[in-house]
């Protein structure tokens, strides 16, 4: 009897750790919102690279937390617009820091 107390004992206690371990902090995202992420980034690259003319460019896009980086160098203004327009497009991104330089 007190060896299955024991085990029961272990197991919430590795169940807690799982549960804490899954968990978001300020800089680390939880599992879900890495998947989500992943998702909002590759939706905004496909849509990126599906455009006539901002595929040429490289453009790297990253996401943490529903915030959209996107970097690299475009041509114009008119490309920097379209580029911050096709990410805010996608659903879940939350907001989109533009970091893309005019060549």
């Amino acid at each position: 009897m007190k060896r299955n107390g024991l085990v029961r004992c272990f197991v919430l206690l590795m169940l807690m750790v799982a549960f804490v371990a899954c968990a978001s902090t300020s800089k680390q995202e939880s599992t879900g919102e890495y998947v989500d992420d992943s998702v909002i980034t590759t939706k905004v690259k496909a849509l990126l690279a599906a455009d006539d003319f901002l595929k040429s460019f490289q453009i790297s896009v990253e996401t943490f937390r529903g915030t959209v980086q996107l970097s690299g160098f475009v041509g114009s203004q008119n490309d920097v617009n379209k580029a911050v327009q096709i990410a805010r497009s996608v659903s879940g991104v939350k907001s989109v820091k533009n970091s893309l330089i005019v060549k």
